[in-house]
């Protein structure tokens, strides 16, 4: 049971450890956003290199990104 429970809260902690945020264009607004899965649609593009390993990664890249702060 032990052994189980250490299992379950390292693959938990594996998990959380690979989420990736993304820096999406959407191509008819022009916005930039920060979204937690890659885009599939033709709409919305990952702007620059804008895949990161945090949300707060994700919200100082985005204000560096030139097409995402001039609007």
């Amino acid at each position: 049971m032990i052994g189980a429970l250490a299992f379950a809260a390292a693959t938990v902690a594996e998990t959380a450890s690979a989420a990736e945020f993304y820096v999406v264009r959407d191509s008819t607004t022009k916005k930039c956003t920060i979204v937690d899965t890659k885009p599939t649609t033709t709409t919305t593009t990952v702007v620059d290199n804008g895949t990161f390993k945090t949300r707060t990664e994700a919200e100082t890249g985005m204000k560096t990104m030139k097409v995402c702060t001039t609007n």
